[in-house]
């Protein structure tokens, strides 16, 4: 396991018991470094969507946590926020909440000669999501996904068919 996936991992053990606390849902931590320092960001959601005020108490939350067991090596900067219209999709609970959502993927290697997609989540089916592209169902294994998000849709809120 690499140093900055064994960070995110520990800042998500810390952070989770509070975000749960409060109500909220952490989406995902992002650890990197940049010049100048490094970068823990944090997003969250909850039902009906997070306000700046809640960014904030959880930054205060967390930062505390962080600060008592410095699981971080080095300097950083620390940012929580919203996954914003585009939500990635992490979890196995995401792609079973999503069921029915536009979505974008990327699969680490290809399948049926391809990489990126676009299409309706339809489900997950043990350790693999289904989805509807062009027309035609794919199924790609979690263990491949890169990347995958929600697709905003022009109303501002990410699309979804009738499942």
């Amino acid at each position: 396991m690499s140093t900055t996936k064994r960070i995110e991992d520990q800042i998500q053990v810390l952070a989770d018991p509070v975000a749960l606390e409060l109500g909220f849902e952490i989406v995902q931590v992002q650890y990197h470094r940049e010049a100048g320092g490094a970068i823990c960001r944090v997003l969250i959601d909850k039902p009906g969507g997070v306000t700046v005020e809640d960014c904030k108490v959880m930054s205060r939350e967390i930062g505390d946590i962080l600060d008592v067991e410095d699981p971080i090596p080095s300097k950083y900067r620390l940012e929580v926020s919203s996954p914003g219209l585009d939500r990635p999709l992490v979890k196995e609970s995401d792609f079973e909440r999503f069921a029915g959502h536009r979505i974008s993927l990327k699969a680490a290697q290809a399948v049926d000669g391809r990489k990126k997609f676009t299409g309706i989540l339809k489900r997950l089916a043990g350790q693999r999501v289904m989805m509807e592209v062009d027309g035609t169902e794919v199924e790609i294994a979690l263990s491949n996904i890169k990347k995958a998000n929600l697709v905003p849709e022009l109303d501002g809120f990410p699309a979804k068919s009738g499942v």
